[in-house]
């Protein structure tokens, strides 16, 4: 436990180190949002701490897998699970991390997470956005209850939650965030293989859609790099689901998917969404559980978070979005197919409303950039026809004064 709390404290120290870092860079930066913020995640680590001290979790499994003396380091390098004991091996065998420490470090990757989400918003959306009457946008996201649960323990969900942000981060400038932009390709491909595919087609996408006049060598880095990433990770991508030797890939990942959904539904809070129809079935990942079928206590906090996902979805429901989508700029349609082909593809394998909870955590922050750019194009539309009448009536004003 003493070795937890110190680790707490330098981990602090070193988050002051990376704010005045990014506060150099970016007038918006607030490290004492930052600084609450952290505050707020640790408060989850020690909620998920004393929720896995009672209850089942992959977090102990992650402990203790790396500290089989017949494996070496190297050994435990691979994609997925394997990855992530990779990472944690030499901080059990070599710094002697215990339980508590790995949790803390891991969950402070997750923290890391939210701080590259906070940046992607600002950065690419200055106005502030209000929405409840009085509650802003920005701040909202990044307290969701549920989004700090799952990023903040030992395991793949922070871990993963890190590289996403740091790639929608990096992605706006390639060039001079390179190696930012290598490493969170890496750390999601590593952790989910799949989930790469899904950002790589929604990046190029993005890039060859969007609004901005944007130089041909920097469109070409970017189709390179993501295409030649996509096609060394092929192989692993289609081992995942086991199909790296199909000829028949719609049928066997059928197959796949109904086996992987019949697995996931006796794992208990299952719901059988094989006879749904696909908008029922994306309904039930986006917004389920819904207070009457949450499964216990941590169900019915998910539920309340969920209708606020629900409340938020409902303001893009307008003509108005569909015409904005079409002229959006590559962060937005980057955001939108990455959130809307991972969760087409998430939908045929969830059954179970425990691992929906978890796995959506990784993608719905994609929604909400679509939604809060969406809300701040429509205020700054207002304000820009506010002003537009005020100088019409200052110029009648003045013509009835002369």
């Amino acid at each position: 436990m003493v070795g937890g709390i110190f680790l707490i404290l330098f981990l602090a120290v070193i988050n002051q180190a990376i704010f005045n870092g990014f506060a150099k860079k970016h007038q918006f930066f607030s490290k004492k949002l930052m600084n609450n913020l952290y505050l707020y995640h640790i408060f989850f680590q020690i909620v998920y701490y004393t929720y896995a001290s009672f209850n089942a979790s992959d977090s102990k499994l992650y402990y203790s897998r790396p500290q089989n003396n017949t494996k070496s380091w190297s050994e435990f390098f691979g994609t997925s699970t394997t990855f992530v004991d990779f990472i944690s091996y030499p901080f059990i065998n070599y710094l002697h991390f215990n339980y508590e420490m790995m949790m803390i470090l891991f969950g402070w990757l997750g923290f890391l997470g939210f701080l590259f989400a906070y940046l992607f918003f600002r950065e690419n959306i200055p106005i502030k956005v209000n929405v409840f009457k009085n509650i802003d946008f920005l701040s909202l996201i990044l307290f969701l209850p549920n989004m700090h649960f799952w990023t903040a323990s030992l395991g793949k969900g922070s871990i993963i939650f890190f590289g996403l942000m740091m790639f929608a981060y990096a992605i706006k400038y390639p060039g001079k965030r390179l190696i930012r932009l290598i490493l969170a390709g890496a750390v999601i491909y590593f952790v989910r293989p799949h989930v790469l595919l899904f950002v790589g087609f929604g990046t190029l996408l993005g890039y060859m859609s969007g609004r901005e006049k944007i130089a041909f060598w920097k469109k070409l880095l970017v189709y390179i790099g993501m295409i030649g990433g996509l096609v060394l990770a092929q192989e692993q991508i289609l081992a995942m689901a086991g199909m790296q030797n199909t000829d028949n890939f719609v049928e066997n990942f059928e197959n796949f998917s109904e086996d992987r959904a019949d697995d996931l539904s006796k794992s208990g809070s299952g719901v059988d969404m094989t006879s749904y129809p696909l908008p029922i079935k994306l309904f039930t990942f986006w917004f389920r559980p819904l207070f009457l079928d949450a499964p216990g206590v941590l169900g019915l906090i998910v539920s309340i978070e969920n209708f606020i996902y629900l409340l938020l979805f409902v303001k893009i429901l307008n003509k108005r979005f569909w015409k904005f989508i079409k002229k959006s700029p590559i962060t937005v349609k980057m955001s939108a197919t990455v959130f809307f082909t991972s969760s087409l593809a998430l939908v045929f394998v969830m059954s179970n409303l425990g691992i929906i909870m978890r796995q959506k955590s990784q993608v719905m922050y994609f929604l909400f950039f679509v939604i809060y750019y969406f809300l701040a194009e429509e205020k700054y539309k207002k304000i820009v026809k506010i002003k537009k009448l005020r100088n019409l009536q200052a110029k009648e004003e003045q013509l009835i004064t002369t």
